[in-house]
């Protein structure tokens, strides 16, 4: 499991706040003068309506030219700036009709698995006849709740260990195998908090601001309970309980922002230790169950990142009634299993979403949820046969030549960062030389008795959704269990090929690029280099800087966490760095500032990513000349560079989930990802005419690399 803050996510939306300067000045105002209507024909002189006619003669010609010019370019340069992009949007179609191809001739065994499990998924109507039957025998093999029944059991721990081994839920705390960032050699027990029901802690805190999410959260639960037995009164008594227990979690969990320095938060103990930590649970029993079938004893090391928080949930869970806890544990399945059931469970989730995010699920196909479940189930199989369908050699190739480009364009620039030691220097160019790159996919997907023998395991039949669902993650906890002690796999990624994103991997000191973001509006082969080297090319760079942001800096060029720099370079780095945190928290978004210090690793990625692929283009063109010019846009390739990184980011989201993504999201809102990181370019500046001291060339620039 890799933390988080080290994705590029790249399929983020964003509703454009009207308030702020736009990016590119324009000749052309329009104004609506109110209270005046157009005036009529007839009152229009005679010279009036000539000129009209004229102009709208003139104009339509125009229209015709351009649109013949589009056409005839079009033709000439296919996909290439006439047609808008949704990437996810393709690659969901190549995957579905992947899925749904009856003609399985060789076909690994894996691949007809993903098939299987899609099928599944698509059977509405055996999922409508079941109805809420799967999830409440699994309830019931639990030992049931004080929903439905009168409730007097002491089996606090054995509910704790089942819903966190076989159902996989994180109820108090999450438990994972990782990588050890001090010993990258090994993976390593880790223990952290955990998440809670609403995305975030301030829901809970913050109710003035929040009260609507919390009021459509109770309502959205006390229906989950109506629909699995309950009475309107029991469930509604019960739910409140709950809401009410998540806020006491919710107070004792500490923000994201205070865990950021993670030489601060790493603790290595032994097992036996975590019964000092946190008495309330019996943690030996619990590992052994977590991680079945490996054999543990009380000595096996173990990385906590919450020191503070295992000791207050341990006294929360000692002060709370065992019908409570319990029921609160059960909410979790039930939460995590409410996609999978029928369609009522789905309309009361919708219901929710709406209030939560703004969005009505119902538009969105029942293919395309099913292509997203097999994606996480068994994308790696799936993004066989993607890559089968969609991925070139071609491209292969000239993406590690782009990431060889942006690698060096970055060292490069090291010279030129003052605040920096020399010998420090010398390290961060030692730790860039050794950043290991991963194109398109792992090579074991092409490979299908590799293929086979990973999803050897997994049983899938093609008419039960949720046994398919449960089939998972019974596996996924013993893939994750086979790890235990074992060196990290560098064919094991985070994502799966499809996948519209990238990453950054601190403790293997590696980038991924799957196949699935390799593509327009990324990067396309037919495209200017101007373009890719702002599309692909800065995604590229974000990932290379996340090396040397305020997290992943804290980590040497083996991917050990420990100090490598001098403490004059740490410390010019942090004052360098407060720029950063100042300029996004000025940033205001539906009336709400951004977080620029929960924000700070992805803004420090964006701005060295942007500046890396600049730098990168600039030698490309020393090398191998000036590119000609795009017809039609009076644009030069320098400025194409600029819009091609924009461009990514057109965007559009609600209201809602602007909220939940500033409370949340470790990256910034879509708009200033690109206004807050070309206002701190000089290049843009000296492209596009800015004016110094005006918005997008403020006379103080935020600098690092």
């Amino acid at each position: 499991m890799m933390s988080t803050y080290k994705r590029a996510t790249l399929d983020e939306d964003e509703l454009l706040d009207s308030t702020v300067d736009e990016v590119y000045p324009t000749n052309m105002q329009v104004s609506v003068r109110r209270g005046h209507g157009p005036r009529c024909w007839a009152e229009r002189t005679h010279v009036e309506k000539k000129l009209l006619v004229l102009v709208c003669v003139l104009s339509f010609s125009l229209f015709v030219c351009v649109l013949t010019l589009g056409f005839y370019y079009k033709a000439a340069h296919p996909g290439l700036c006439l047609s808008e992009s949704n990437l996810w949007e393709r690659n969901m179609a190549v995957m579905k009709q992947s899925l749904e191809n009856t003609n399985t001739t060789g076909l690994s065994e894996a691949e007809k698995k993903a098939q299987l499990y899609y099928q599944s998924c698509m059977n509405e109507a055996k999922i409508e006849e079941l109805g809420a039957q799967p999830l409440q025998e699994l309830i019931n093999q639990t030992g049931g709740w004080a929903l439905t029944e009168p409730w007097d059991k002491s089996n606090f721990q054995e509910v704790l260990r089942m819903v966190s081994s076989s159902y996989r839920t994180s109820p108090f705390f999450t438990v994972f195998v990782s990588t050890d960032s001090k010993s990258s050699n090994s993976n390593i027990i880790q223990v952290d908090q955990s998440g809670l029901g609403l995305p975030s802690r301030d829901y809970y805190l913050n109710k003035t601001a929040n009260q609507r999410y919390l009021d459509a959260y109770l309502d959205f639960l006390v229906e989950l309970g109506v629909l699995l037995g309950g009475s309107e009164e029991t469930s509604r008594t019960l739910m409140q309980e709950i809401v009410d227990f998540e806020t006491a979690l919710a107070n004792i969990t500490v923000p994201q922002e205070e865990r950021r320095d993670e030489e601060l938060i790493y603790h290595k103990i032994q097992a036996k230790d975590l019964a000092n930590l946190a008495p309330a649970v019996n943690w030996m029993p619990f590992l052994k169950d977590v991680f079945a079938p490996v054999e543990l004893n009380d000595t096996e090391p173990v990385v906590v990142y919450a020191k503070e928080y295992l000791t207050k949930v341990s006294d929360l869970i000692n002060s709370t009634n065992k019908s409570l806890l319990n029921n609160y544990m059960i909410m979790k399945v039930v939460r995590k299993m409410v996609s999978i059931l029928d369609q009522r469970f789905q309309d009361a989730e919708q219901r929710f979403f709406e209030v939560m995010y703004g969005t009505k699920k119902s538009c969105i196909p029942r293919w395309k949820l099913c292509v997203s479940d097999t994606d996480s189930a068994l994308g790696f199989a799936l993004g066989a046969l993607f890559v089968k369908k969609t991925f070139t050699n071609d491209s292969k190739s000239i993406a590690e030549d782009m990431v060889i480009e942006i690698k060096q364009a970055f060292e490069d620039g090291l010279q030129y960062v003052s605040w920096m030691d020399p010998e420090t220097k010398k390290a961060a160019k030692e730790k860039a030389d050794a950043i290991y790159n991963m194109i398109g996919y792992p090579k074991f997907i092409m490979e299908p008795k590799e293929l086979d023998k990973v999803f050897n395991d997994l049983e899938v039949v093609s008419d039960l959704y949720f046994q398919n669902v449960m089939q998972y993650y019974n596996f996924s906890a013993r893939v994750t269990a086979d790890q235990l002690r074992k060196a990290p796999n560098r064919d094991q990624w985070s994502m799966t090929p499809p996948t519209v994103n990238a990453y950054y991997n601190p403790t293997k000191n590696e980038m991924v690029f799957p196949a699935g973001i390799l593509q327009a509006p990324f990067y396309s082969t037919t495209w200017p280099k101007s373009m890719n080297f702002g599309g692909i090319g800065v995604v590229m760079g974000h990932e290379l800087t996340h090396a040397f942001d305020d997290q992943g800096r804290e980590y040497d060029k083996d991917g050990n966490l420990r100090s490598w720099w001098k403490n004059s370079s740490v410390e010019a780095f942090k004052k360098q760095t407060q720029c950063m945190i100042e300029q996004y928290s000025n940033y205001i978004i539906n009336q709400e500032h951004l977080n620029g210090k929960h924000t700070l690793g992805e803004n420090i990625a964006d701005n060295g990513g942007l500046k890396a692929a600049y730098k990168a283009y600039e030698s490309w063109i020393k090398k191998n000349g000036e590119e000609a010019l795009l017809p039609a846009l009076s644009m030069t390739n320098r400025q194409l560079f600029f819009v091609g990184f924009a461009q990514v980011w057109c965007s559009v989201r609600t209201p809602e989930s602007s909220h939940e993504g500033v409370i949340t999201d470790p990256h910034s809102p879509s708009r200033f990802r690109v206004i807050g990181t070309i206002s701190n370019s000089h290049e843009f500046s000296k492209h596009f005419n800015c004016k110094s001291g005006t918005p997008m060339n403020p006379k103080r620039k935020c600098e690092l690399w």
